[in-house]
């Protein structure tokens, strides 16, 4: 699944591994060149620095979560396909918890401040090109379920941003231990809160519980 490769890919890959055992403060010019088996003059060979590694390892990851978004398969029932979506996010951010938090979490290292965007205006969740593709998924999902008749028209980005932050919410939540690990964040809290917002944009609850129905069976027949 990495699209790097080399020395350099393989810093990157350490770098993945440094973060996810040991969270952020784990990632230095020392512990980096230690775990790949290389000597720190390969790092700023390579990157200049840690920010330059930073920089790598997070265009890796939207890499990785964005192949995860655009995975999910279309049928003729676009909410059901959001519900997978939403699966699917969830599911890469209890898997790589470290990750996401580098990427979507609060505070970001000081060398990803610069790329946020404000999504309500431009449109992209990144300054960087090839970052907002996740985020993209997402609007093709909102446009789907507005043409299908399914919610109102309120505007792709704002409801995008919406539905985001609803999941993004209840992720950090799971991830924190408040929901336990016995899957209560999906189906205690996600999955009847989208329902209840989707509700509120129009939707109808018979419906939903039958898209509900039908990702469920999807994902149990994966």
């Amino acid at each position: 699944m990495a699209s790097v490769s080399g020395v350099r890919g393989q810093l990157v890959e350490a770098g993945i591994r440094l973060l996810e055992g040991g969270g952020q403060q784990s990632l230095s010019v020392r512990n980096l060149a230690a775990e790949a088996g290389t000597s720190t003059m390969a790092v700023y060979t390579h990157f200049g620095g840690m920010t330059g590694v930073i920089d790598a390892i997070a265009a890796e990851v939207f890499a990785r979560f964005t192949q995860t978004m655009t995975e999910v398969e279309q049928t003729d029932d676009p909410v059901a396909d959001f519900f997978m979506m939403g699966s699917a996010y969830r599911e890469f951010a209890l898997a790589n918890p470290q990750r996401y938090v580098l990427i979507f979490g609060t505070p970001p290292p000081s060398s990803l401040i610069g790329y946020r965007t404000d999504l309500t205006v431009t449109g992209n969740s990144s300054g960087r090109s090839e970052w907002p593709a996740s985020f993209d998924a997402l609007r093709k999902m909102v446009r789907r379920m507005v043409a299908a008749g399914r919610i109102r028209d309120d505007g792709e980005l704002a409801t995008a941003g919406r539905l985001w932050s609803l999941t993004h919410g209840e992720v950090m939540l799971e991830m924190a231990g408040f929901f336990g690990h016995e899957g209560h964040g999906l189906t205690q809290i996600l999955a009847p809160l989208t329902i209840d917002v989707l509700v509120g944009m129009g939707d109808d609850r018979e419906k939903l519980n039958q898209s509900l129905a039908a990702a469920a069976a999807r994902l149990s027949g994966r």
